[in-house]
């Protein structure tokens, strides 16, 4: 299945990578995966996500490897290792996956903000003209798309000075004793991070819109070494301001931390970062359905613009049905497992037959 090339007009520069993978990892994510990560390992949940940020440093590696080699996107690279009945019902699938991950971050910080600002906030009201503005970003193309992650990087920055103020309460002596959890605890711990890194897969897709693209391999792995670093700083700094039974019974660990913030003119900063974080979910989400209407329209040949409104009114539906504290949970947990085989599985299997195949290929010629 060969690669259309796509026109410069419509491209972006390669170190734009930096932007779209941290945009896509750094979500609604950072506001409560401290807990289930210490649940696992405890005081040392930091080497967990250390250890996280190297698997996807791995993974990226093993994904511009394949990109290079089979060229085109996903779907291209799916139908060419794959055949073009098992290569599309994968691109279905991921189209699938995509707009489950749009749901996943919508309707997690849907709850965010029902039980720490609004609780009568109307969800189909507020969904719907949240993803009329996910609309109107994807149809202006993804050199917007790409605008939106750039400036949703870039604006919400200024929190990160907020992970500060507990450090005048906080207790060193609790990231002691080192190497007291097993290595399977550790590990574990890892594996529960997938969630949160989730987003990197998005590489494949979007791969072909790069100038240069052989050239942004760099700025890839940049990014993702500098997620890793900010969720390890995030994850010591509620290590040594929290308890361990108060770490692991905090469902939003981050949002506990804001509460401490104090500025003069402000009472209520969880308030401000609450609202803020919709400048970091904006890009999650239209990162992920523009994946995910791409993908279909690379099988259906359905124009994207049709593909995307279809898949919009999908998530929209879907996510409205999703209502209490245990389908949320559900959902995360499916997200997770599904996160988990991306990472250890699907991405080293693609490795894999990028390097078997085209071997095959020619003992057989």
């Amino acid at each position: 299945m060969p690669a259309a090339k796509i026109p410069e007009k419509f491209q972006v520069s390669g170190f734009l990578v930096f932007f779209l993978l941290h945009s896509i990892q750094f979500g609604v994510g950072v506001l409560g995966f401290q807990r289930i990560i210490a649940i696992e390992a405890g005081h040392e949940a930091w080497m967990s996500v250390l250890l996280s940020g190297v698997v996807v440093n791995i993974n990226i590696w093993m994904m511009y490897y394949v990109l290079k080699r089979v060229k085109g996107g996903m779907a291209e690279i799916h139908v060419s290792l794959l055949g073009k009945w098992i290569g599309n019902s994968l691109n279905l699938f991921f189209v699938l996956y995509f707009s489950a991950l749009a749901v996943n971050v919508l309707r997690t910080y849907m709850e965010i903000v029902q039980v720490w600002m609004f609780p009568e906030i109307n969800n189909w009201i507020y969904t719907a003209l949240f993803l009329l503005l996910v609309w109107y970003t994807i149809t202006g193309g993804f050199r917007v798309v790409t605008g939106i992650s750039f400036f949703g990087v870039l604006l919400p920055s200024y929190l990160l000075i907020t992970y500060l103020f507990p450090l005048r309460y906080s207790e060193l002596n609790n990231l002691l004793p080192i190497f007291d959890h097993s290595v399977m605890e550790i590990l574990k711990g890892t594996q529960q991070m997938s969630l949160t890194v989730l987003g990197i897969e998005t590489l494949l897709v979007f791969f072909p819109f790069l100038k240069n693209p052989d050239k942004s391999q760099k700025w890839a792995h940049i990014s993702v070494s500098y997620t890793t670093l900010l969720y390890l700083f995030i994850m010591i700094i509620s290590t040594v301001y929290f308890s361990q039974e108060q770490l692991q019974k905090n469902i939003w660990a981050t949002l506990t931390i804001w509460k401490i913030v104090e500025i003069p003119f402000v009472e209520r900063f969880e308030y401000i970062g609450i609202a803020n974080w919709n400048l970091v979910i904006l890009p999650n989400i239209c990162l992920a359905l523009w994946c995910a209407s791409r993908l279909f329209k690379s099988v259906t040949k359905i124009p994207q613009s049709k593909s995307l409104l279809g898949i919009i009114l999908i998530v929209y539906v879907s996510m409205n049905f999703i209502e209490t504290r245990l389908h949320i949970n559900m959902m995360n947990d499916l997200m997770n497992k599904i996160g988990s085989v991306i990472l250890y599985l699907y991405i080293p299997f693609l490795f894999t037959l990028s390097i078997v195949i085209p071997k095959i290929k020619e003992k057989l010629l």
